[in-house]
C-alpha cells in the first residue's frame, strides 16, 4: 500500500502526463489542419464556346487542359473544367452559368462572343447577355477573368469598335479582371489555326496560354483561398 505522500506524487504525475498528451494531440491536429488549408485545390470553370471546348482538337490539347498544366508546371495547385461548348453564343452561355459552374467553384475565366462577332450580332446584345453571365457570378461572390474577343474588320468600323469596346467596360464596371484578346498572337496566322482559319491548332493553343498564363496567375493569386 503507497504512502499519501506517493499517493499525490503519482496522481501529479498522471495529470502532467495527461496535459502533455493533450497538448500533443492539439498540435497534431493543428498540423493537420494547416497541411489541409495549403492542399486546398483552386477549383476554376473555363466557360466559353468552342475556342474554350478546344473544337477539332484532343482533350489534353483544349485550353483548359493546356493552361492547367503549365499553371502546375508554374507551382499552383489548380484544377480547370472544360465548360466550354461549341456554337454558343454569348447569350447560350449565360443561360447555362449555373449549371455549368458548380458550387464550390473558386473562379471563372469568362470567354464568350466570339459567335456573336461572326454572325454579326447586334453588339447589344452581347453586351447584354455577357452582364447576365456576370450578375449570376457576382451573385454568387464568384471572381471572374474575362477574356475579351475582337469583331472581325471586315464588318467595318462602326460595327467592330461598338463591339470591341464591350470587354473593356465591362470589366470597369464589374471590377473584374481581363485579358483583351483571347487569340492574341494566334488570329490571322494560319501557321496557327485549323483549315477553317478560325479555331487555333494544338500549337496555336500553346500560344494563347503563353500569352495570357501571367494575366492568370495574377487572377489566381488575388482569389487564391486563404491557407
Amino acid at each position: 500500500m503507497e504512502s499519501p505522500a506517493a499517493h499525490r506524487q503519482s496522481q501529479t504525475l498522471g495529470r502532467h502526463r495527461l496535459f502533455a498528451a493533450a497538448v500533443f494531440a492539439l498540435a497534431v491536429s493543428f498540423v493537420g489542419l494547416s497541411t489541409s488549408a495549403e492542399a486546398r485545390t483552386i477549383r476554376l470553370v473555363a466557360l466559353g464556346d468552342s475556342l474554350t471546348a478546344g473544337y477539332g482538337l484532343n482533350p489534353g490539347e483544349a485550353f483548359p487542359a493546356v493552361l492547367e498544366k503549365a499553371l502546375k508546371d508554374k507551382g499552383f495547385d489548380v484544377s480547370i473544367a472544360n465548360a466550354g461548348v461549341s456554337g454558343d453564343t454569348a447569350s447560350a452561355g449565360a443561360a447555362r452559368v449555373d449549371w455549368s459552374v458548380p458550387d464550390g467553384t473558386d473562379g471563372v475565366i469568362l470567354e464568350l462572343g466570339a459567335n456573336d462577332a461572326l454572325r454579326g450580332l447586334d453588339p447589344a446584345g452581347t453586351d447584354k447577355a455577357l452582364r447576365q453571365a456576370l450578375d449570376r457570378l457576382k451573385a454568387r461572390n464568384i471572381p471572374v477573368l474575362l477574356a475579351g474577343m475582337y469583331a472581325p474588320r471586315s464588318l467595318g468600323a462602326v460595327y467592330y469598335e461598338k463591339f470591341d469596346a464591350i470587354y473593356p467596360k465591362l470589366a470597369t464596371d464589374y471590377g473584374v479582371d481581363l485579358y483583351p484578346f483571347f487569340l492574341d498572337g494566334v488570329a490571322g496566322d494560319v501557321k496557327l489555326n485549323l483549315p477553317d482559319g478560325m479555331h487555333p491548332t494544338a500549337e496555336g493553343i500553346r500560344t494563347v496560354v503563353e500569352r495570357m498564363l501571367p494575366t492568370v496567375e495574377s487572377f489566381l493569386r488575388r482569389i487564391q483561398p486563404p491557407s
